[in-house]
C-alpha cells in the first residue's frame, strides 16, 4: 500500500490539533482502513509531528489535517504487525510533512530540532521545548547565529517547570554549551560555526526525571517582519 500527502503552512503555524489552524494537510492512502482505525492511527501520528512544529507560535483559526483512505490497493489493515507498519509509514510521512512546513516558514533560514530530556513529566518535556521554540530571541539568536545560552535558560525558565537551573545541561549538535547550569568554556566560536547550518540539534536535559520530547521550531528572520509588515488583509 502507499501512504501520500500533501501540507501548507508558511506563517501563522503552532498548531493544536487535539484529537480530533492556516496550516492544511491531507494524507491519502489506497490501503483498507476503516475510518476509526483511520483516525486513531492519525491521532497518534498528530502529537509527534504536526503539533510538535512552531513557526512563529501563533495558532491560526483553521488547522486542519485530513486522512482519507480508498482502498483501492485492496489490502486490509489488520494483523498486528499490519498496525505496526501502517502506524510507522503515517508516523514517518506526518514528521517529513511537518518539517518541510517548518523550513518552509515565512522568512525561515534554519530548522531547528529542540530535544529536551530528563524531566519530571511528559507535559513538562513538552512544555519546555514548545517555550523554547516559541521564544522570540531564542529564535534571533539563531537568525543571528549567536550561542547565546541565557536565552535557552531564560525561555526554559519562563515554561512553568519546576527545576533547577543548576542541573541544566545544554549541547549544540553535540558540543556542549552548559553543564549544570555553567558555561563549558568551549570556544564560542566553534558553537557558533555549529549554528550556520540549515538543520540544528539542540539538547537540553533538565535532569529532573526521565521524560524527554521532542519540538521543531526556525528562526525569525528580517523577511518574516517585512512578509508580515507589508500586507493588510
Amino acid at each position: 500500500v502507499v501512504i501520500g500527502g500533501t501540507a501548507k503552512g508558511a506563517g501563522m503555524i503552532a498548531p493544536d490539533l487535539a484529537p480530533h489552524a492556516t496550516m492544511l494537510a491531507v494524507l491519502t492512502t489506497d490501503a483498507i482502513v476503516p475510518a476509526a482505525d483511520l483516525q486513531a492511527y492519525l491521532d497518534k501520528s498528530l502529537n509527534q509531528s504536526f503539533n510538535s512544529i512552531s513557526v512563529d507560535g501563533d495558532t491560526s483559526t483553521n488547522d486542519c489535517v485530513f486522512a482519507l483512505a480508498n482502498g483501492a490497493a485492496g489490502a486490509v489493515v489488520s494483523s498486528p504487525n499490519d498496525r505496526a507498519v501502517f502506524q510507522e509509514a503515517l508516523d514517518y510521512v506526518c514528521l517529513q510533512l511537518a518539517k518541510m512546513i517548518v523550513r518552509d516558514g515565512e522568512g525561515a533560514t534554519k530548522l531547528i530540532v529542540y530535544k529536551v530530556a530528563g524531566a519530571k513529566t511528559a507535559r513538562d518535556a513538552r512544555q519546555v521545548a514548545k517555550t523554547i521554540a516559541d521564544s522570540m530571541l531564542v529564535k534571533t539568536a539563531f537568525f543571528g547565529e549567536d550561542p547565546n545560552w541565557g536565552r535557552f535558560l531564560m525561555a526554559a525558565g519562563k515554561a512553568g517547570v519546576d527545576f533547577e537551573a543548576d542541573d541544566l545541561d545544554i549541547d549544540i549538535n553535540g558540543v556542549p554549551l552548559v553543564r549544570s547550569g555553567q558555561a563549558t568554556g568551549t570556544d564560542l566560536a566553534k558553537v557558533a560555526a555549529e549554528m550556520k547550518g540549515e538543520e540544528i540539534q539542540v539538547w537540553l536535559n533538565l535532569n529532573q526525571g526521565n521524560y524527554q520530547d521532542i519540538f521543531y521550531g526556525c528562526d525569525l528572520s528580517y523577511e518574516y517582519v517585512k512578509i508580515n509588515a507589508e500586507y493588510s488583509t
